[in-house]
């Protein structure tokens, strides 16, 4: 085999629906290797592998496309599909190694970005806001459909950019570029709003003061805090914490300080 081509050279249409989605399955465990010298490298290859052995006949090309795949290798676990899906088509068409990491460099850190978007920051907390609301009720269906309403998305999501990218090849590339910083964007509003929901929904700080002038009584929550904006509280106390992890603090010291002004505000009965 030449540095940058295959020995076998011929072109046969060889991936089934049933490869691509055995090589979907095989996704799962993208990080079960994980380490700091290759990152996913050794899962993306257990991967595609089943692919690559009908495609490559010839063992010094297997061997070859297998040495290229265990390179550095990093992007969000849930839409790796669709990368898979397009490696796979441009193996099956014996592109040239150079061209195959190309795209894959090109591709999984914009899919990394988009992942966390659309997973981490939107379909987590609504997930996860509709399955917490039903157990704080007292619904045991609460994590149950918490899970399926998670699965259901990414599992579709996964096989499905599987068979897309395989069926529209190095052609997705393009799309992909056009529609990342709108994906992207579209995905942070949707996330931002739910976590500015699940702000009011899930974080409960009032006070009980009443300021007092002569007869008459202001209670503070009521009277002016709920009406210059409802859960003003809550989300004074959310930006107080952004604003310390921010400066540095840890999670666990935040934890800790909620806790000592949680205990001190009781017991002086301003909270």
């Amino acid at each position: 085999m030449a540095s940058n081509t295959y020995v076998d050279s011929s072109k046969n249409k060889v991936i089934t629906k049933r490869d691509l989605n055995k090589m979907a399955w095989r996704s799962l465990l993208l990080q079960a290797s994980f380490n700091y010298e290759r990152m996913q490298a050794a899962g993306w290859l257990y991967s595609i592998l089943p692919g690559l052995k009908k495609i490559h006949k010839d063992k010094k090309d297997l061997s070859s496309s297998m040495q290229a795949h265990m390179e550095f290798f990093n992007t969000h676990p849930f839409l790796v599909t669709f990368i898979m899906g397009i490696v796979i088509a441009m193996e099956e068409a014996k592109e040239s190694v150079d061209s195959i990491r190309g795209i894959k460099i090109a591709t999984m850190g914009p899919l990394g970005g988009i992942g966390d978007a659309l997973f981490w920051l939107t379909l987590l907390p609504i997930a996860a806001g509709i399955g917490a609301s039903l157990a704080i009720d007292g619904n045991v269906a609460g994590p149950i459909i918490f899970l399926l309403i998670f699965n259901i998305f990414h599992f579709g999501i996964r096989f499905g950019l599987m068979h897309y990218g395989y069926k529209t090849g190095v052609g997705a590339i393009a799309k992909l570029k056009e529609g990342t910083k709108h994906v992207s964007h579209g995905a942070s509003i949707i996330g931002i709003s739910v976590v500015g929901a699940l702000i009011a929904s899930y974080i409960s700080l009032s006070t009980p003061l009443v300021i007092k002038a002569g007869k008459a009584s202001v209670a503070l929550q009521a009277d002016v805090l709920d009406k210059v904006m409802p859960k003003m509280l809550p989300f004074a106390y959310t930006m107080l914490m952004y604003y310390l992890i921010k400066k540095g603090l840890s999670p666990v010291k935040l934890i800790g300080l909620t806790i000592v002004i949680g205990v001190i505000g009781k017991y002086l009965s301003i909270l």
